[in-house]
């Protein structure tokens, strides 16, 4: 999976786990897109065609709906969800296996929004 991880979810340990899994990591900071705003961001992933992973549910939500009602598609958004909460947080390993359990389910991830927090 090519995936394009937001600022706001792209430790070096996930990044190093979702490569060591097989995926082709992306990030702002190798991107040179460091600090921009979320549109520029998902313009990017879409034009990369590759995957977002982030936490910023409302914002890339929006523009999901946004890409959508303007008749465009984009390779999908995958959320973490970040309650507070040990028992539905997932950790860096937890969100690579959710990954996993995600892609070997089949379901469509193209213009998409998934929290990975219920393939756990």
């Amino acid at each position: 999976m090519r995936i394009y991880i937001d600022e706001n979810m792209s430790s070096k340990v996930l990044i190093a786990l979702l490569t060591k899994a097989g995926h082709d990591v992306e990030t702002p900071t190798i991107s040179g897109l460091r600090g921009r705003t979320d549109p520029v961001q998902f313009g990017y992933a879409i034009g990369e065609d590759r995957i977002v992973l982030t936490a910023n549910y409302d914002d890339f939500d929006d523009l999901h709906q946004l890409v959508l009602r303007a008749c465009g598609n984009h390779p999908g958004v995958l959320f973490v969800r970040k309650d507070n909460d040990p028992y539905r947080d997932l950790t860096d390993k937890g969100i690579v296996t959710a990954i996993r359990k995600l892609e070997a389910s089949g379901s469509p991830i193209s213009n998409e929004c998934i929290i990975l927090n219920h393939w756990r």
